[in-house]
């Protein structure tokens, strides 16, 4: 009876270590696309704060999260995760991107440090941003200009949408571009603010010169009487 009992017993542990080495499986991972975006080379352009980035609660956790028939979000069939902070990817590819757009490397991420004084303080709030197999990335968000003084410059609403092929690497891409979208236009309204905090300087005038001053009046020559060995006689 005893001997009967052992093989259900081993059959039940090998049953257990596949399943503990399926679980054990990694979880793909994923970073979000910066895009193109060249590092500036002009050292003296505008001063430009990004404040921290506001991010929804649900995209404050390590998981990848799906948008469902229903409205609802789940995590990912394959435990799918982003790798490392969302929000920190998030400002990074802001970053770069504005810092490309308004080519100036005086671009600082929030809190600024001593003595750094912005031309324009931007602040941006992402309340949305997500999609799932069968529905397209979709980006909510709002952003905020102040000047140097905390004056209210001008603010905006928007919603962007990005299709995509349903996988969850594709869905990452869209998210991306969404994201790279909404730098641009970012980058967009702060342009006219700078524009506007520096005009630009007229040409210097030419002085107008006397032209009497400016080159003296050919001279003339004085009439010399002309010698000649000639001589003449008279009878």
């Amino acid at each position: 009876m005893k001997n009967l009992l052992r093989v259900p017993t081993v059959l039940l542990l090998v049953s257990i270590g596949l399943t503990g080495c399926i679980g054990l499986q990694p979880a793909p991972m994923y970073r979000l696309d910066s895009g193109t975006s060249e590092v500036p080379e002009r050292t003296d352009g505008a001063a430009v704060l990004l404040a921290p980035v506001a991010l929804a609660d649900y995209l404050q956790r390590d998981a990848l999260l799906q948008r469902l028939a229903d409205g609802s979000l789940a995590a990912n069939d394959q435990q799918a995760r982003w790798a490392g902070s969302l929000k920190a990817d998030i400002e990074q590819l802001l970053l770069r991107q504005l810092a490309w757009r308004l080519d100036t490397q005086s671009l600082v991420l929030g809190p600024p440090d001593e003595g750094f004084a912005p031309e324009v303080q931007i602040e941006l709030s992402i309340t949305r941003l997500d999609s799932g197999p069968e529905y397209p990335a979709v980006l909510e968000a709002q952003w905020r200009l102040r000047d140097k003084a905390g004056k209210h410059l001008g603010s905006r609403l928007v919603r962007l949408q990005e299709e995509h092929q349903g996988s969850a690497s594709d869905q990452v891409r869209a998210q991306s571009i969404l994201l790279q979208r909404l730098s641009e236009m970012v980058a967009g309204a702060v342009e006219p603010a700078l524009v506007a905090k520096n005009p630009a300087k007229p040409a210097p005038a030419k002085p107008q010169t006397n032209r009497s001053a400016e080159a003296p009046a050919p001279r003339i020559p004085a009439a010399e009487p002309i010698r000649t060995d000639m001589e003449v006689f008279r009878f």
